[in-house]
Order: C-alpha cells, then structure tokens, then sequence
C-alpha cells in the first residue's frame, strides 16, 4: 500500500499532537512542514527528525510529494491560508477548529462547499472521544429521543501559545468560537437540529485580567453561558468555566428523554491533572432509566498508547483514522465544511447576545 505523505501548515502544541497521532497510522508519515516559530520547529523535528521544513505556505503546497494537508494554524490564520491554498492545489485538507472567526467569511465558505474539488473535513476532536463516541452512539436508546442537552466543562485557563494569539478575540475569535464550537457542534451532532435562537451571558471574571499585549488588554473570556432553542423543539445549555482546573471531571455532558437520562463524566488531560488529586478517574457513562431501577455506571477505557499521543483522550487519533480513509477516496468527511461553519455560527450568536444582552435569532 502506498505511503501517505501529510502537509502540515503550523506545529505548535496541536500541531505536535496531531504528528504524534499520524505516526501512529499504518502507512502514513509526516513529509513536510511549515512553521515561522524556530522553538515549534525544533519540537517536530525531534519527533519526525526526517521531516521537511518549508519556508512558506506556498512553497509547502507546491511540494509535490504530499498527498494531503493539515492546517494547525492559529484561528484568524485559517480562512486567508484556505483562499490561498484552494487557488494553488487541490488536496485532501483537515482544518482545525474553529473553521473561521469573522462573520463575512460565511460567503468564502458557502462558496468553497461548492467549488472546491477535493475533500475537507474539519477537526471537530471531541465527537471522536470515546466515551463521547459512547454517549452519542446510546443517547436516543436510553432516553426515547434527546429532548434536553447539558454540557458543562469546567477546566483549567488558556494555555500559552505561540506570541500569545489566544490572548486577544480578534485572532481568537473569541472564546466561545474558540473554545466551544466544540461543544455546538456536539449539540448539532446529538439533537439532530438546527438553532433557532440563544441567550447567553459571557465574561472575562477570573484569568488574564491584568495581561497586556503589544499594548492591548487581553479580552478573552474564561467563564459563559449559553442557552439554546433548535427547530425540532429541544433545548440545550452550555456552562463554562475556565477557572475550576481542580473539578475531577473537566466535562460532565447530560441527555435527558421521556424514557430516562445519560451522562458522560470526562476528565482533563493527563498532563494537566492536578497531582495532589491522585490518579484521574477513568471516563464513565451513567445510565438512569426514569423508571425506578437503579442507575448503571460504565467505564470507557482507552488504549495507553493512543492515549499518550494527545490531550483529547484519544479522540486526534480516531478523527486522523477517519481522515485517512477520506484521502484514500475510502469515505467522505464525516464533519464538513457546514458543520464547521455552524459551529461558528453559534459561538458568534451566543458572544453577540451577552454583549448586546438580548436574545439572538438565527
């Protein structure tokens, strides 16, 4: 079987795991990369130390030995690095989450659906974590039909990242595009829906109220919620706090039905696990039938060394064995350009009604 050559633009914290992931699979490796910071640079190097170092975007494109791409870039980069890419090649692309930050790139996106000829998928990591997998895969059998949606994540702030992009919402996005177009996506995937309207409230309380960068106050948010209504009738609510790194669950996600409720208990990464709380907890399912029968508790393993490749309990991998599948011309992408941009959507609906303090209509 031929040997899949991965493009990577950016190799920075999510970069680095994604590489770890592709070495993983089983006829793929990482050829080349393009990567401005020195210090992100070295980082790859010493997990691929053959790989290719690109000076620029266009010149990573016109390396004919990849087969497909992997934008790993900051949010505000994403869209003007897709126009670009688009115009010079045509190739199998991920794109990371959040897919665009400004509301006008609506039009490049619904315009891209329709020309571009080859396969994109965006990275949505946390439909491909396997307790989250287990959830969604059981939702509808344990509660009849999914009528309302919880999720809470409760974590530790933003990490730092390279010249601090994340500190600011204009190169974010803000944080409930950056952060939780996850989580949207997740309530799109669950209740098989569309939002017709949200009531949020949002605020920066706790984290980063004192930082200034290159003269500008850091704006980014670190606590929110938000509510939403969708068109077949359900409800869903998002509660996120970054400044609770100490909950032994860093997501807890409920679906509640006429016929009972599941949730899904997710601990933080490893790596950010707080020592003094002893070993993390092992991801679990609760099942709760609304009949009076006892509630059942299921663990979800994963596998130790997928698990050691990333910080999303496995989920980079499984995403990357679907993606795979996509350039080998084996399936579709199971999260498309629209999901993408819906996730978008409502994060910037959601950020619009705190700051106008009003209810948001889709």
């Amino acid at each position: 079987m031929k040997t899949l050559n991965y493009g990577l633009l950016g190799c920075g914290m999510m970069g680095q795991e994604h590489i770890r992931n592709i070495l993983l699979l089983e006829n793929c490796r990482v050829h080349a990369i393009h990567e401005p910071d020195e210090s992100m640079r070295n980082a790859a190097k010493a997990l691929v130390p053959d790989v290719v170092f690109h000076s620029s975007l266009e010149e990573l494109i016109s390396d004919e030995l990849i087969d497909c791409l992997v934008i790993v870039s900051p949010n505000y980069m994403h869209v003007d690095q897709l126009k670009k890419i688009t115009t010079l090649r045509t190739l199998p692309i991920l794109v990371e989450k959040p897919l665009a930050t400004e509301p006008e790139d609506e039009i490049f996106i619904a315009d891209l659906i329709k020309s571009y000829a080859s396969p994109i998928w965006v990275a949505m990591e946390y439909r491909y974590m396997p307790p989250l997998a287990s959830f969604i895969e059981k939702c509808d059998e344990v509660t009849g039909g999914v009528r309302m949606l919880t999720i809470r994540e409760h974590r530790f702030p933003f990490l730092e990242k390279v010249n601090d992009w994340n500190r600011l919402n204009k190169h974010s996005g803000g944080t409930l595009v950056e952060k939780c177009c996850h989580f949207f996506d997740l309530m799109r995937l669950v209740l098989q829906a569309e939002p017709t309207r949200v009531m949020a409230s949002g605020a920066q309380m706790v984290n980063h109220l004192d930082e200034v960068y290159n003269g500008e106050r850091s704006d980014i948010w670190d606590a929110a919620y938000a509510i939403f209504d969708f068109d077949n009738g359900t409800k869903a609510m998002l509660e996120l706090s970054m400044f609770a790194e100490g909950s032994e669950f860093q997501e807890h996600i409920t679906a509640v039905g006429p016929n009972g409720k599941i949730e899904c208990l997710i601990p933080g990464p490893t790596r950010f696990w707080p020592s003094h709380l002893g070993d993390p907890p092992e991801p679990k399912l609760i099942i709760s039938p609304r009949k009076p029968c006892g509630a059942s508790v299921v663990e979800v393993k994963v596998d130790e060394k997928i698990l050691a490749a990333g910080d999303h309990h496995g989920s980079t991998f499984y995403q990357h064995q679907g993606f795979r599948r996509v350039v080998l011309g084996e399936q579709q992408p199971e999260v498309t350009l629209d999901d993408g941009w819906q996730a978008v959507k409502m994060g910037m609906a959601a950020q619009q009604s705190s700051n106008q303090s009003k209810v948001i209509e889709f």
